[in-house]
């Protein structure tokens, strides 16, 4: 039987999705929301909202007793978490559990298993999967740490084992570093997870990050619908993705997505997750699993086919999975750009504010999932995301090509972006070559010229231009004509 009342327990562009499956599969959703995000989209777009505190999101978005007191009252048998906040929070997940609450995920021990990253890398040791060389134990002084250092060579990375997103990661490179990084990676972590143990890696110098997305039901089956790449970061954090690989093979694809997938099915993984590998010199190695819906799902749905999304709600009502192994197929090529309020020139610092006109791409192959309009304010609180732009084309060139055309159509307007960095990387000859690793970005410096460049000529063509004078179809073209000066 489907769920009922789903509450969604996110905002912005995830939770308009969640909300878009809720909507064709006939479920009423509700949103909970900050004072901040009073007037965002996802709050419209709700069949019910309720304001759950401040901005602050220990006050609000990760307020677990709120949100729980908000689910009864209004009847929502389930919650969906989306990703941030409290998706991978084992302690929400066991609240839910105890409440009588579906939570559309994980069981909470899963979710305690996969935020321990040591413990992680134990269990999958366990499940057969490649593990990047180091220590299986926390560390927390210097002896121990050398003679792990010393036994898988250097360079090694220092990592928390609650943490996330880079947060604390530090590379040695050699011994004399070793004691200082050792207690500055435990007093980031202390200071921003709450616990300062970390563990010590063979550190792999840029390689490819390739992940696969699973689905697991509560009968005991499990499967993934292949790879994605995700080498274009910064800071550790995602800015491009794509699926497949230009990496993987077919029967590397076989092997490690079986890989993956028997994993999920050792440790009675429920739901949508990710299990991420370091891939380099021909071999890969277990990085994390990411135990809820990732940012990059898209792409996948795009070569796929399935809706991810229902499927997870469809998995948290209790009914088995809706294809088998066998009938995944990947068709054509898919990218997806994560359009950020930041400034590229500023080391990508985040710049909120209120967005004046705002014109997302259309067209053949073009999929925009965004939770902003005009005259919307984007605020300093929370991840300043304000759209995912992703495109579909029959092979790589085809996607490149089209993700460039859909750019160029892209007016935001009022706030600095990074529209014009991804235009700059979308014409880089590595990129379009296929040439990726994770430290593509820090290694190509002419991408931040040519992204200036971008902005300097946009600014200049658009001088004075403005909707109040009608102007607005001048400015859409405007990044396309500037595109044709540099050609």
């Amino acid at each position: 039987m489907m769920l009922g009342k789903i509450l969604v327990a996110n905002r912005g562009e995830i939770a308009v999705r969640v909300m878009r499956a809720c909507r064709e599969m006939s479920i009423p959703c509700v949103a909970v929301y900050s004072e901040a995000d009073r007037d965002a989209l996802f709050v419209k777009y709700a069949d019910e909202a309720f304001c759950i505190g401040p901005p602050p999101a220990r006050a609000s978005y990760l307020n677990i007793a709120k949100v729980i007191e908000v689910a009864k009252g209004c009847g929502a048998g389930a919650i969906h978490p989306g990703y941030g906040f409290l998706a991978e929070n084992p302690e929400f997940a066991r609240v839910c559990e105890k409440e009588g609450i579906k939570f559309i995920g994980p069981s909470s021990r899963v979710l305690a298993l996969m935020g321990d990253k040591v413990a992680a890398r134990r269990e999958m040791r366990k499940a057969g999967v490649p593990v990047v060389p180091g220590a299986d134990e926390c560390i927390t002084e210097f002896g121990p740490a050398r003679d792990v250092a010393r036994e898988i060579g250097y360079p090694v990375i220092i990592k928390p084992s609650g943490g996330g997103g880079g947060i604390g990661m530090t590379v040695v490179t050699r011994e004399e570093e070793l004691a200082g990084a050792l207690k500055s990676s435990q007093a980031v972590a202390t200071n921003t997870f709450g616990i300062c143990d970390v563990y010590i890696e063979k550190y792999l110098p840029d390689p490819r990050h390739i992940e696969f997305q699973l689905l697991g039901d509560s009968k005991g089956n499990g499967i993934h619908l292949g790879e994605r790449e995700c080498s274009i970061q910064r800071r550790h954090q995602k800015l491009v993705e794509e699926s497949p690989s230009p990496a993987v093979t077919a029967s590397m694809r076989a092997e490690m997505g079986e890989i993956a997938a028997g994993a999920a099915r050792f440790v009675g993984y429920e739901g949508a997750g990710t299990m991420e590998f370091l891939f380099s010199e021909g071999k890969f190695y277990f990085l994390e699993v990411n135990a809820r819906v990732q940012v990059e799902h898209p792409v996948t749905e795009m070569v796929t086919g399935v809706d991810i999304v229902k499927e997870q709600i469809r998995i948290a009502s209790g009914l088995p999975l809706g294809l088998r192994q066998e009938e995944v197929r990947m068709n054509g090529w898919a990218l997806e750009c994560r359009i950020n309020a930041e400034d590229p020139l500023n080391e990508f610092a985040p710049s909120p504010g209120r967005i004046r006109e705002y014109r997302p791409p259309g067209g053949p192959g073009v999929r925009v999932d965004d939770g902003v309009y005009v005259r919307y304010s984007i605020p300093p609180f929370y991840d300043p995301m304000i759209s995912k732009v992703i495109v579909w084309g029959r092979d790589r060139m085809e996607a490149v090509s089209r993700m460039r055309r859909a750019l160029y159509e892209y007016v935001i307007l009022g706030i600095k972006n990074n529209l014009a960095f991804h235009r700059a990387l979308m014409e880089n000859p590595r990129f379009v070559k296929g040439e990726l690793d994770t430290g593509f970005i820090e290694r190509e410096t002419g991408l931040l010229q040519e992204t200036k460049r971008t902005m300097d000529e946009e600014a200049w063509l658009g001088k004075g231009w403005s909707s109040s004078s009608g102007d607005l179809k001048r400015i859409a073209a405007v990044s396309a004509v500037a595109a044709l000066i540099r050609r």
